[in-house]
């Protein structure tokens, strides 16, 4: 109990200094033609590496780092995907709008820049578009093309209509396979799914020992041939098989 209340008392820490710099980022958005993009994205992948230390996992990353703009590209499996991904490079995020309704972390995710969805409201092209504006002006994205997280087991259906924003601003995707380990195991406790609650998961999270958390940038996928489903299933393919083998893959075919 007194490890998770030290491990809750650094998270606090580092909200505040997220809140400072967010009413930082809102004043300076206050200004008349000032663009805070790269500002923000620069200090929210300062703070996202913050947060990510205070969150109890050790982050094992494989593989290089994209030198160019892309549009990220991963499974998803709890909110925790997000600072860890965000920490490894300025990045925008792209989240279901229900997020924006969270006490504090959804004024936190607006301020760094997030493009929120309403799921079944078909706007998603106009979400593709905007990302597509995004990485035209140099700053790389991240989506979650299942829509929705999982338990960490398997993958969903990748919806390609998203990739648009790629195809339209000839940028490459970087694919990235998520696996979150405890002894040796595959994590039951860092999946968000269902009808989990964010301080209920922190809790189960900070009473436990340090999970694992493997990240594997995969190599960059082009868009050049502008089929938005072929390159969803060929993003899902590459992180099938390095999440899980191919031949998983090849008896799932």
């Amino acid at each position: 109990m007194i490890r998770a209340g030290l491990r809750i008392a650094r998270l606090l820490l580092v909200l505040g200094l997220g809140l400072l710099l967010a009413a930082w980022v809102s004043l300076l958005e206050r200004l008349p033609g000032r663009d805070c993009d790269a500002l923000r994205q620069r200090l929210t992948r300062w703070w996202l590496a913050r947060l990510s230390q205070a969150l109890p996992f050790q982050v094992r990353v494989h593989g290089e780092l994209p030198r160019q703009t892309v549009l990220w590209v991963s499974n998803h499996v709890s909110w925790v995907d997000i600072p860890l991904l965000g920490a490894l490079q300025p990045m925008t995020f792209l989240s279901k709008a229900e997020v924006r309704q969270w006490p504090l972390a959804g004024w936190l995710a607006e301020k760094a820049g997030t493009l929120f969805i309403h799921r079944g409201s078909g706007d998603s092209r106009n979400l593709a578009q905007q990302l597509a504006g995004t990485l035209r002006r140099g700053r790389s994205a991240l989506i979650f093309p299942e829509g929705t997280t999982t338990d960490g087991r398997g993958l969903r259906t990748f919806h390609g209509r998203l990739l648009a924003g790629a195809i339209e601003a000839g940028v490459p995707l970087q694919p990235v396979a998520l696996r979150y380990l405890r002894n040796g195991e595959s994590d039951d406790i860092a999946p968000f799914i269902g009808d989990d609650d964010l301080l209920s998961h922190l809790l189960r999270l900070f009473r436990q020992d340090r999970g694992t958390v493997e990240i594997h940038l995969l190599p960059a996928l082009s868009s050049g041939a502008g089929d938005r489903s072929l390159l969803a299933q060929q993003a899902r393919s590459a992180i099938e098989v390095a999440l899980f083998g191919k031949a998983r893959q090849d008896l799932a075919a």
